[in-house]
């Protein structure tokens, strides 16, 4: 069940218009943005209002004391930066070769998979060039007899008395 609780504004995102209004304080709107802050800001009273309280905000951390940093917490930043590098590469030099092999060997799979997917491709839409010769491997068979006929309308004649029984067809 959602919280229909209003939330204290501090936690709420800002509005467009808060953002606007920020963007305007700070000086970083072009003149004509900044003519039209100034234009709602001339015609809504909700808009100054906002505006109000976001320069009280900003006097306040100005008012604010800023923390001086000494070289000890510069070097110990450092430090804890140069061992999380140093971490990195050792774990990148550990796991290296690692990746490099598995790239090796995904790269591999792939090469043989685009061959086996070609090979069968091929296969499956070239006509195959024997099978004309299984087709007339009857014939073939008996072609020395057949030779020896000077004719072909002899061959004619002998199949259509049905001398040439069932395992040949009907070709002329």
């Amino acid at each position: 069940m959602p919280n229909d609780a209003p939330q204290p504004e501090s936690e709420s995102a800002p509005t467009p218009l808060e953002e606007s209004l920020v963007a305007y304080l700070d000086g970083e709107l072009g003149s004509e943005e900044s003519r039209r802050i100034e234009e709602l800001l001339s015609a809504d009273p909700r808009a100054r209002s906002t505006l109000e309280r976001l320069e009280r905000t900003w006097r306040l951390l100005d008012s604010l004391g800023r923390s001086e940093v000494d070289d000890q917490f510069t070097q110990t930043t450092l430090e804890l930066v140069t061992v999380a590098a140093e971490d990195d590469v050792r774990r990148w030099r550990r796991e290296g070769p690692r990746w490099r092999m598995r790239r090796w060997l995904i790269g591999a799979l792939g090469v043989l998979a685009a061959s086996v997917v070609g090979f069968v491709s091929v296969a499956a839409l070239r006509p195959d060039p024997n099978r004309q010769l299984l087709e007339n491997l009857p014939v073939i068979e008996d072609l020395d007899e057949y030779r020896q006929i000077d004719e072909v309308e002899f061959l004619r004649l002998l199949h259509q008395e049905g001398l040439f029984g069932k395992e040949v067809g009907d070709e002329s």
